[in-house]
C-alpha cells in the first residue's frame, strides 16, 4: 500500500488547521500552503474533499478561513486518509465478506495474508487521533514557544 500525496497532504492540512485554530481562529488556505510549502491550488482540491466529508467548515469574509467541524479527538488518521485515498486495503478482496465474497475465496490461500495486512494497517491508522498528532506537534515545537529574548 502506498499513500498518495493527497492523503499525506490532507493529514498535514488537518494538523495545520488543528494547531493554528486552537483559539477559534479561522485558518486561511494561503497560510497553510505557506507553512507547509505546498501548492495552494492543490490544497484547495484537498480541502474541498474534506469539506464534502464534513471534516472542515469554511468561514467566509476578510478574516475567513477553515475550522475543524469537530474536536481533534474525533478524527483518526484512518478517517482522514480514507477521505482522499478511499479504501486502505492492500487488495480489493481483503474486504470481501458475505454475499460479496470472491468466487475464489474458498480455494484462495493468500486471502488470509491480505486480510491480516488490512487489519494491521487499520489497527495503526485507526488508533492514532488528530489529538495525538497535535500533542506530538507541540512536543516537537515546544522550544519555539519560548521567547528567545527572555
Amino acid at each position: 500500500m502506498k499513500i498518495s500525496t493527497k492523503g499525506r497532504y490532507a493529514l498535514r492540512l488537518m494538523l495545520d488547521i488543528a494547531v493554528h485554530s486552537e483559539n477559534g481562529v479561522q485558518v486561511p488556505i494561503a497560510a497553510i500552503a505557506h507553512r507547509q510549502s505546498l501548492s495552494e491550488k492543490y490544497l484547495e482540491q484537498i480541502i474541498t474533499m474534506l469539506m464534502r466529508a464534513e471534516f472542515v467548515k469554511s468561514v467566509r469574509g476578510a478574516q475567513g478561513g477553515y475550522l475543524l467541524s469537530r474536536t481533534v479527538d474525533k478524527y483518526t488518521v484512518g478517517d482522514i486518509l480514507r477521505v482522499t485515498e478511499g479504501s486502505l486495503s492492500p487488495v480489493s478482496c481483503a474486504k470481501c465478506a458475505g454475499t460479496e465474497t470472491c468466487p475464489r475465496a474458498d480455494e484462495c490461500v493468500t486471502i488470509g495474508i491480505w486480510r491480516r495486512l488490512d487489519e494491521a494497517i487499520a489497527g495503526v491508522v485507526d488508533q492514532i487521533t488528530l489529538a495525538d498528532l497535535v500533542a506530538e506537534y507541540h512536543e516537537k515545537h515546544k522550544s519555539e514557544q519560548i521567547c528567545p529574548c527572555s
